[in-house]
């Protein structure tokens, strides 16, 4: 398994520069033009990608429990 490794501060910086400022016409401004937020890949790939997957991992486990608080509801109310 090839392992992961945090973008350099040089490498971090290009990345971000090119979601701040889209190049006319090309794929990133098409998705900002979408409405995707940048700002929020930005923030993504300033974490590690250990860091990243922590957030994940924790995203998941709270969306798990807001489904197995739906399914008890649904139960109760007989849906």
């Amino acid at each position: 398994m090839r392992q992961l490794l945090s973008l350099t501060r040089d490498q971090f910086e290009r990345a971000a520069d090119k979601l701040r400022h889209p190049k006319p016409g090309g794929r990133t401004e098409a998705a900002v033009d979408y409405g995707i937020d940048t700002t929020l890949l930005i923030e993504q790939l300033r974490l590690t990608p250990a860091e990243r997957v922590k957030k994940l991992e924790a995203s998941a486990s709270q969306l798990e429990a807001v489904r197995g608080s739906a399914r008890v509801r649904g139960r109760r109310s007989g849906t």
